[in-house]
């Protein structure tokens, strides 16, 4: 890893932070991915019982990391507000099989009603906080995940959780320019190379966000990007731009990386590498000198965690 200052990729701290908690932010998206799950469960207004009163436990049947508990937190005070949680296991613990994560108590027909909901929450999210642990290990402050996602944010605070980077939490977070964008901006340029060095000559910073990006497709491009940038950088204080070298390999990424530096332009971007990044050649992607290995592998169809409510009390 090239990159020793933080990097613009980690916005988890937008998301949730240890002490407070999850943020506005977060808490609407969790309202607004509970109330659909709920909604398709038939749940459409807070649920109401006499019933008699129950405890039940939620313990899990392998290792992994927790990850929802704010999550769950949420979806009962507004739904099921009768529903009381204590919980054995926090976001971001590390469990074991058989462990007891939580214990709920209230109405029998309110907790048979949200116990699928509660559990879909806490399997999925704690499976890509699991998932993103093993990625983070390999390659610590490297690995993010992309916008390719199943629960939006929700995603993101998942992988956060387990160690990786959020990247942009929305396209409005930061500006990352595509091949489209850049043929719509320029269309009376027909070299892509040309239009890359047109637009990050004249892009104002100060409306991109967290940190600017471009996505190049070959060597050139890169140096183009590189060099049009570092002229900039030489007149004015701006930050790094980060270059995505696109569906290159991890050899083809360090050739690229090495060229940078030979020229003097490495100090004036960020590198980061995207598509083909698998878990079990991740350690080669982590030597190749790239400062962030972006991938929807870490939390896109990622395994939940297998977990089960049982009613021990009534």
């Amino acid at each position: 890893m090239a990159a020793a200052d933080p990097l613009p990729h980690d916005r988890g701290f937008k998301l949730w932070s240890a002490s407070d908690g999850p943020s506005r932010l977060l808490l609407g998206s969790i309202d607004r991915w509970t109330s659909a799950m709920l909604a398709d469960d038939g749940v459409d207004m807070p649920l109401m019982s006499m019933d008699e009163s129950v405890t039940a436990k939620i313990i899990t049947r392998e290792s992994g990391i927790v990850s929802g508990t704010a999550a769950v937190d949420h979806m009962l005070q507004i739904w099921a507000g009768k529903l009381s949680i204590s919980w054995v296991s926090n976001d971001g613990r590390q469990i074991n099989a058989g462990d007891e994560i939580a214990q709920i108590q209230g109405p029998r027909e309110m907790v048979l009603m949200m116990e699928r909901s509660i559990l879909n929450v806490l399997g999925f999210l704690s499976g890509i906080t699991t998932e993103a642990k093993k990625w983070s290990t390999i390659a610590p402050k490297q690995i993010a995940c992309t916008r390719k996602t199943t629960w939006g944010l929700l995603d993101k605070w998942a992988v956060s959780l387990g160690g990786g980077l959020t990247h942009r939490l929305s396209k409005d977070d930061a500006l990352m320019i595509k091949e489209n964008d850049l043929a719509t901006i320029h269309p009376d340029l027909e070299a892509h190379s040309s239009r890359i060095a047109k637009f990050l000559g004249g892009v104002d910073f100060a409306q991109c966000g967290a940190f600017l990006e471009i996505e190049v497709r070959d060597e050139k491009e890169a140096i183009v990007a590189a060099f049009t940038w570092s002229e900039r950088r030489m007149k004015e204080d701006l930050p790094k731009l980060v270059v995505m070298l696109d569906n290159f390999s991890a050899e083809r990424c360090k050739l690229i990386v090495d060229e940078l530096t030979e020229m003097g332009l490495r100090e004036h971007v960020l590198i980061e590498a995207s598509g083909g990044i698998t878990l079990s050649g991740l350690e080669e992607w982590r030597q190749c000198g790239v400062d962030v290995l972006s991938t929807s592998e870490i939390n896109r169809g990622t395994k939940p965690l297998d977990l089960s409510m049982l009613i021990v009390d009534n």
